[in-house]
Order: structure tokens, then C-alpha cells, then sequence
């Protein structure tokens, strides 16, 4: 996404993507074994117990014989991209560029495909180091309609995502992601404001407001991510490619009836065309 080539400045072009300008230059250095370790097991233990935040998670770890802070903790859960879910008070005042947007969804029947699309990012573990998921899903059908793989948590990835969807399937009316700063950076509104798209926005640390996407991220990690140590994050790319296949067109869904999210988004296309 950043163009050295381009008129715009790279610290213009690296605030439109809401990333700093010395991130353009950084190459992500792999952690330590022990970190490895330690931020792999915070990815389990906060799938089963969500609520818990730094101190918690320090409880936890020490009683399994890891030996670390909650100082430690914090910094690996920053990393990482995940804190506790629970609903918590605005007591800030954000940059007036990275506005927070409204949740559009409370009390919203949510009745067809391509009615709401959600986002969110999640850390994945490999063999050695981690790469960052992104999908967009389709609300109602819980499909999944495209995703990136990222070594960096950037506007870029999420961004590449969004504009595949919409080449292959059109647009939602309502797009609902969390407050993180890759869905509340100018480039990202922007983009959605600019194919009409209304903006919805979680509250902070409130799993309920995207809760099909948290869901789906415990399935994608019990049922293959973590059954697989990834060498790569091409084989990464390749294999978590490969599993939402599989999850779209043949794995039943217990809250779609049991039918596959393909043919429930499909369908409803269908008879809304026919309508």
C-alpha cells in the first residue's frame, strides 16, 4: 500500500493508512522461543476466557509454571492485538481523523446476504513466529468471503480484503468492525464512504457486538489452526486458504440449520433476485 514512487509523501501516505512512518521501514523480528511460547499459549487461554486481562493471564500462566509479569503479559497481548472483552466506558477523546463510529446493529434484523458484512483481525501462530487473519464474512450466512494473511497488523491487509469482497460479491449496506486503528484509519473509512457503505463500529472491548466473528476465529483455531504448525507464512496463506474452503462449501453449521454457509449466502441471493 505505501508507493515510494507516489507524489504523496511517505509520512503523508503512512498517516492515510493510520500507521506511523517509521513502521514503513520495520522488519518484524521473530520472537524468542520462550515469547513464542508464551504468546501462544495467551492465544488459547484467551479463546477459553475471554475476560481476562493482564493480571489474570499472569494468574494463569504462573500456575502452568510460566514465569512472567503482567507487565510482560500486557506487551504480548499489544502484540498479539487482543485485551479483554468486556464493555467498558469511553473516557477518551480520539483524533478527530480516526473518528469512532456508532453500533448500527442493536436491534437490527439481520435477514439476508450481503445485509452486513463484519471484520476483525486475529494473531496466528506458526512453527516459528506468527502472522496476523483477517476476514470479511458475510453476516447472515456466516460466509466467508475473503481474508489476508499479514506479518504486520496494518491498515493494508484488511484494505486488500475488503476491496476483494466487494470485486467478487458487491457491497453490504452496513460494515461492522471493531475500534482497532486499521478500521478507524482515513483510509479505511474512506474507502467504505466512498462506495456508500455505512460504517458500524463495536464497542470497545465488547465481544457481543461482533460475536459471529469471534466465534468463527475459535473454530478456524480448534479446527486447524492449531492442529498445524505452519513452516511459513506462504504455507500459512496456503493451508488457512485451503480450510475456509472447506468451512464455506462443505462443513455444516449448527446455527444455519445445518446447511453450509455457501448455500445459505447463495440462496438467499437467489430469492432476493427473485423477489
Amino acid at each position: 500500500m505505501i508507493n515510494p514512487e507516489h507524489k504523496l509523501s511517505l509520512t503523508k501516505q503512512a498517516a492515510a493508512l493510520g500507521i506511523s512512518r517509521g513502521s514503513v521501514y520495520y522488519l518484524p523480528k521473530p520472537p524468542s522461543e520462550r515469547g513464542q511460547a508464551l504468546m501462544n499459549r495467551i492465544d488459547r487461554l484467551h479463546l477459553e476466557s475471554p475476560f481476562a486481562g493482564a493480571r489474570m493471564l499472569r494468574d494463569l500462566l504462573n500456575g502452568e509454571g510460566f514465569k512472567v509479569g503482567r507487565k510482560q503479559v500486557a506487551t504480548l497481548m499489544r502484540k498479539m492485538g487482543i485485551e479483554a472483552l468486556y464493555r467498558k466506558p469511553r473516557t477518551t477523546k480520539r483524533h478527530p481523523e480516526h473518528r469512532v463510529y456508532p453500533y448500527l446493529l442493536r436491534n437490527l434484523p439481520i435477514t439476508r446476504a450481503n445485509q452486513v458484512w463484519a471484520m476483525d483481525i486475529t494473531y496466528i501462530p506458526m512453527a516459528r513466529g506468527f502472522v496476523y487473519l483477517t476476514v470479511v464474512m458475510d453476516w447472515y450466512s456466516r460466509r466467508v468471503l475473503s481474508h489476508r494473511i499479514s506479518i504486520t497488523m496494518d491498515t493494508g491487509f484488511c484494505l486488500d480484503a475488503l476491496e476483494e469482497a466487494i470485486r467478487k460479491y458487491g457491497k453490504p449496506e452496513i460494515m461492522n468492525t471493531d475500534q482497532g486503528s486499521q478500521f478507524t484509519s482515513l483510509a479505511f473509512t474512506r474507502y467504505l464512504k466512498n462506495n456508500d457503505i455505512n460504517i458500524s463500529m463495536d464497542g470497545k472491548g465488547a465481544w457481543r457486538d461482533n460475536v459471529f466473528v469471534e466465534r468463527l476465529w475459535r473454530t478456524v483455531k480448534y479446527e486447524h489452526v492449531y492442529l498445524h504448525a505452519y513452516d511459513s507464512p506462504s504455507e500459512a496463506r496456503q493451508q488457512i486458504a485451503h480450510y475456509f474452503d472447506f468451512y464455506n462449501r462443505r462443513r455444516p453449521h449448527s446455527r444455519l440449520d445445518r446447511q453450509t454457509p455457501d448455500r445459505f449466502y447463495f440462496e438467499s441471493l437467489s430469492s432476493k433476485a427473485a423477489a
